[in-house]
């Protein structure tokens, strides 16, 4: 049985958010904040290019969906759909395991860094066509996120 998202985040704050932190101490905030967006961007990116690939699927509204209900596992989010094309994925979380977990840890801007962020590069992977737009987070207080993918022209 594979790990799920949720449980390999926790798994992964245990050693990140000490480094994090030590990082921060050492370069300061911005700078140790920028350098661990960077590191982390890059890897996400792979993930998303890597999925798109796999997936193989022209169907936006298909392939992020699927990608989702995969970080939803474990009952790890709650999420409303908004909108299902060809073109657009849209909806928004009204519960946040992830969220929950860093702010029981006292670190929600941690989380933000290491979990939020992540969402933008990983949608950068699945190409030059897509965008995700995204005003809110549960992790920075809002009461839902607002993820919006969408196909910016045609593929091809």
């Amino acid at each position: 049985m594979t790990v799920s998202v949720i449980e390999q985040a926790k798994i992964q704050a245990q050693v990140l958010v000490p480094l994090v932190k030590a990082l921060q101490a050492e370069l300061g905030e911005l700078r140790a904040n920028a350098l661990v967006r960077k590191a982390l961007g890059d890897l996400y990116r792979r993930f998303g290019e890597e999925f798109w690939k796999a997936k193989n699927e022209s169907d936006l509204g298909k392939a992020v969906s699927a990608a989702f209900r995969t970080y939803a596992r474990d009952d790890a989010l709650a999420y409303d759909v908004i909108e299902q094309t060809q073109d657009a994925f849209a909806f928004d979380v009204k519960r946040c395991a992830y969220a929950e977990f860093y702010k029981a840890l006292g670190e929600p801007e941690l989380g933000f860094l290491l979990v939020c962020t992540a969402d933008f590069a990983t949608a950068e992977g699945f190409g030059p066509d897509i965008r995700l737009t995204r005003t809110q987070t549960i992790m920075q207080g809002a009461t839902h996120c607002d993820f919006r993918y969408r196909r910016t022209r045609e593929a091809g």
